[in-house]
C-alpha cells in the first residue's frame, strides 16, 4: 500500500498496512528537503562504496578491516581495549570481533587478556599489519582525495566541515564504552603524524 501526501511529496510505502495512517502534527519534507535527503543518502551509499572497491581491488582489505588497522596504529603501543576498538570504529562488538579474529588469522592483529581485568581483552596491531596498513594508505588516500576533496573548492570544504560538525551535534555522542578499566588504550585521536599511515 502506498500513501502519497498531497502537497508535500511524501511517500510512505507499507507493505500489507491495513489501518489508517495519522500524520497530523508530522514535520514532512519539503521538495527541496526531500530532494536534498535523497541526494545525501544516495551520496553516502556511492562513496563508501567506492571507497571500499578500491581498497579491496588494491590490497584486499575491506574498509571496516582498514579502519580497525587504522585505530589501532593510532592508539598508545598500537592496543586498545576490544570495547574501546569497537567505539572507536563504530561497530557493535560482536562485530568488532569477529572482524579481529579474521584479522588475526591473517597476522595482522594479536588479540591477548588484559592483564589487570579477567574480563577485558586487547587487541594489538602487529608489524606485519602496521606494514600492511602502510603499504595500503597511499592508494587509499588518493582515492579519498579523488573523489571528496578534488570536485570541491577549499570554501566548499570548510563548509563541509561545519555541515558535517552541525550533523553530528544534532546525533549526539556514542553510549561511553561499558568495560573500561586499567589497561591501556584510548579512543583513537586523528592521524597527525608521518608514522600513522592515513585514513
Amino acid at each position: 500500500m502506498t500513501i502519497i501526501i498531497l502537497e508535500r511529496c511524501q511517500t510512505l510505502n507499507y507493505f500489507r498496512y491495513t489501518v489508517a495512517v495519522e500524520t497530523s502534527g508530522t514535520r514532512w519534507l519539503s521538495v527541496e528537503e526531500q530532494e536534498t535527503w535523497r541526494a545525501f543518502i544516495g551520496t553516502c551509499h556511492a562513496f563508501f562504496a567506492a571507497i571500499d572497491a578500491q581498497l579491496q581491488r588494491d590490497t584486499g582489505i575491506p574498509l571496516a578491516y582498514y579502519e580497525i588497522l587504522v585505530r589501532l596504529s593510532e592508539a598508545p603501543g598500537h592496543t586498545l581495549r576490544m570495547s574501546q576498538l569497537a567505539d572507536a570504529a563504530a561497530s557493535s562488538k560482536s562485530r568488532i570481533s569477529h572482524a579481529v579474529t579474521r584479522l588475526e588469522e591473517r597476522g595482522w592483529i594479536r588479540r591477548r587478556d588484559c592483564p589487570t581485568d579477567r574480563r577485558g581483552q586487547l587487541a594489538e596491531l602487529t608489524d606485519e599489519g602496521y606494514a600492511v596498513l602502510v603499504a595500503a594508505a597511499p592508494g587509499h588516500v588518493e582515492q579519498v582525495r579523488r573523489i571528496l576533496f578534488d570536485p570541491l573548492t577549499p570554501e566548499q570544504v570548510r563548509q563541509l566541515r561545519a555541515i558535517t560538525g552541525s550533523i553530528l551535534a544534532a546525533v549526539g555522542n556514542p553510549p561511553p564504552c561499558d568495560d573500561a578499566g586499567d589497561c591501556p588504550g584510548a579512543p583513537a585521536p586523528p592521524l597527525t603524524s608521518a608514522r600513522t599511515a592515513g585514513r
